[in-house]
């Protein structure tokens, strides 16, 4: 028997692990100290309610012997597909139906979908600092592998470069940046992928939280990204589905290599190796995606929308640069006074009791700066970010 020894080649990503091992001895050492999290990337405001009812609701059914379903389909159900379809609408983008699976969220699809390519023989662009499942997932391939460097010179945000390679990971809005693409610096990325026979896997989770007028909530807002892209999505932060569990994949009918469809092989994919999404789920799905659904959802954007102004009114009273926050939940701050990502993380947690994230974690371009999230309450957010300004 043979194993799959890429799995020799990742590297271990202590980040979380870390974070929780030294806030649980400062509990443990300090119990009379009140911590504040400002690191989660969960969220905290409720299911949209009219989603909340129809998950309910789909249970009920299932109560009975006149409504109850068994297996569904694995690619998703029609009222979902079309839910997704009729959301895209409202940004102007037409999506066929079958071009759309649903799935149990955005880290499953993006991992998956390397099930597609060759293993060993494709040379991946990933920006850094990343989301730790991109640089995870293509060594387990064996793929070459060549990190694109995002620094405050370029607003964070890679170009494309002037070598080739096949696939290309991007997130707009960016986790953990919160850097935004506009739709120039978009439509250069797709005009790249196209010009090279690359295939961009394109991040779009944080999408509803851009407040900028003109900044694209699709990659397929860019002209040609049908022949070049897949778009991911999920519900997880706009509609507060993280225990839930939702999400769903685009991948257009042109999209083709080699004289074979990538739609049609993930199809085959997610039929064999999947058994599709729960129904009530997806019901929740198609209520989060109407158009109450999503005003709902919105209400609770807004509502972190305040926490985020609470941390950026103490960054600029502060002078200290930070990027994100206008479009995304996460504020990507440096770190004050020439401090290392770690050396920041313990002075916050030591001094002020509060928990964030070193962005060292993310990727070597990380280094000296620091995320904070706006998933916190209102309550807790306010009360960090006012020890924080004493310290500061």
């Amino acid at each position: 028997m043979k194993l799959n020894l890429n799995y020799n080649k990742l590297e271990e990503n202590y980040l979380f692990t870390e974070i929780a091992k030294r806030t649980a001895e400062f509990a443990k050492a300090h119990p009379e100290k009140p911590l504040i999290k400002l690191g989660i990337g969960d969220v905290t405001r409720p299911l949209a309610p009219v989603a909340a009812d129809a998950i309910i609701k789909a249970v009920e059914e299932l109560k009975h012997v006149e409504t109850f379903r068994g297996y569904g389909p694995e690619l998703g159900y029609g009222f979902a597909k079309r839910a997704v379809q009729r959301y895209y609408a409202t940004y102007g983008i037409e999506v066929d139906t079958e071009e759309i699976t649903i799935g149990d969220g955005i880290g499953e699809d993006i991992a998956n979908v390397t099930d597609l390519f060759a293993h060993g023989e494709n040379h991946v662009l990933i920006p850094d600092p990343v989301y730790p499942l991109y640089k995870a997932t293509s060594p387990m391939d064996g793929q070459k592998i060549t990190y694109l460097e995002c620094n405050k010179e370029n607003g964070f945000l890679p170009t494309p470069p002037d070598f080739a390679a096949d696939m290309i990971y991007l997130c707009s809005p960016n986790n953990p940046t919160g850097a935004t693409f506009s739709l120039e610096q978009m439509q250069a990325w797709v005009d790249y992928a196209n010009r090279h026979g690359a295939i961009i896997l394109y991040d779009n989770a944080y999408e509803r939280f851009i407040g900028e007028d003109g900044k694209p909530h699709s990659i397929f807002a860019a002209k040609g990204a049908r022949t070049c892209a897949i778009e991911f999505n999920s519900l997880s932060k706009t509609a507060g589905f993280t225990c839930v569990r939702s999400g769903y994949t685009f991948i257009p009918k042109e999209l083709e290599r080699d004289g074979m469809s990538l739609l049609r092989m993930w199809q085959q994919r997610q039929t064999t190796k999947y058994n599709g999404a729960p129904y009530m789920t997806q019901r929740g799905l198609e209520a989060a995606l109407s158009e109450e659904g999503v005003a709902q959802a919105d209400r609770n954007i807004d509502y972190y929308r305040r926490n985020v102004k609470l941390i950026t009114d103490v960054l600029d009273k502060k002078g200290i640069f930070y990027s994100g926050g206008v479009n995304s939940p996460y504020i990507w701050m440096e770190c004050p006074h020439g401090m290392k990502s770690w050396e920041f993380f313990d002075w916050l947690l030591n001094t002020a009791y509060v928990v964030g994230t070193p962005g060292v974690g993310f990727g070597a371009c990380g280094e000296g700066y620091f995320r904070l999230t706006s998933f916190n309450t209102y309550e807790n957010t306010a009360e960090a970010m006012e020890r924080i300004e004493k310290l500061l």
